[in-house]
């Protein structure tokens, strides 16, 4: 296929154009280059024949619309999204733009598209949102593809948005499309402002380790290749109209998960052992939801997926890829809000 992917040079989309390059599609990877953006992610295939980046913006119709005619896709993967909830909590406005009116956006050049070129068969609309949109779990239960929705965050009320809009699109105009909702994604090129980067270049640093409350909010981590394998298995097979869920099948405290790094590089870096000292309770974020937790007994049943590395595994991996490429991630160090303590209105 000819795949464009919005968001590509981002943490997810990044993993999701060197996965698909590497299984011999041709990708166009449209990105905006915010600030969680690096075109480090995807220098592995950036002199690939099969490999095109352009910069533009999913707000832009224009340029969507440019794009789209000078490259004919046989599929969008729409992936460009804001993410960080503690910087919705600070600043919603730049999440309703992006993830609603991007999404609408992108909705609309796509469906121009596709309808001026008969409505080919062959092309699908996957839209790539997340389980945050389901609200929060008690100690008990998972989240499956008809559980109601009930975001508690601005980030989890616009993907819900975007999901609504991506539904309506398919009932409405027909467009051909498919959605996953994925738990908590973690490994290589991860921005550094997320739980895990931040856990280890701040022990890497002898800084502080921030945990929230008491560390007892429970998530359910998966790997990020693990996840572009599934989004790309789910862009060819999945059923169109239909959502899968994807997780890691790996719950972990935050805390548990905390250790976990910390005893890790306590291995690679002994001399600064024990690692697990640096840690430090803050006050939790308004809204913090408890659990997260996904079935995926659709993608396994229909598309025969599973992921494939534990949290121990992936871990060891990730905290591997940190110590080996400060090269990547120092100069994002820099970025703007980088190594603050954000959401805390």
């Amino acid at each position: 296929m000819k795949i464009l992917v919005t968001g590509g040079a981002g943490f997810i989309g990044s993993a999701v154009v060197r996965q698909a390059v590497a299984q011999g599609h041709a990708v166009v990877n449209l990105d905006a280059l915010t600030y969680a953006a690096c075109l480090a992610n995807v220098a592995s295939v950036a002199d690939d024949p099969l490999y095109a980046f352009v910069q533009a913006n999913i707000c832009d119709r224009a340029a969507l619309d440019a794009v789209l005619a000078e490259h004919q896709p046989d599929a969008i993967m729409h992936l460009a999204a804001e993410s960080h909830v503690d910087r919705s909590i600070d600043g919603p406005g730049c999440f309703i733009e992006t993830n609603v009116t991007g999404t609408y956006t992108l909705l609309e050049a796509a469906r121009a598209y596709w309808e001026g070129r008969d409505k080919f068969a062959e092309f699908r609309f996957h839209h790539i949102s997340t389980d945050e949109v389901y609200g929060s779990l008690g100690a008990t239960g998972q989240f499956t593809e008809d559980t109601p929705y009930d975001p508690r965050s601005p980030y989890s009320a616009t993907k819900a948005a975007s999901d609504h809009l991506v539904r309506a699109w398919a009932e409405t105009y027909g467009l051909p499309v498919v959605l996953t909702n994925c738990s908590n994604n973690y490994g290589p090129y991860h921005f550094p402002e997320k739980l895990i980067p931040v856990v280890i270049l701040n022990a890497l640093h002898g800084r502080p380790i921030p945990v929230y409350g008491k560390g007892e909010n429970v998530r359910d981590w998966l790997y990020v290749e693990d996840h572009a394998d599934a989004l790309l298995t789910v862009l060819a097979r999945g059923q169109l109209g239909r959502s899968y869920n994807i997780g890691g099948e790996n719950e972990a405290r935050n805390i548990d998960l905390v250790q976990m790094i910390c005893a890790l590089l306590d291995q690679h870096r002994p001399d600064a052992a024990p690692h697990a000292d640096l840690i430090t309770y803050v006050t939790d974020r308004p809204g913090h939801d408890l659990r997260y937790a996904i079935d995926p007994a659709r993608i396994s049943a229909e598309l025969g997926w599973r992921p494939s590395v534990t949290l121990a595994q992936g871990l060891e991996k990730t905290v591997a890829w940190y110590l080996e490429n400060q090269d990547w991630w120092q100069p994002l160090l820099d970025r703007d809000g980088v190594g603050t303590r954000l959401g805390k209105a």
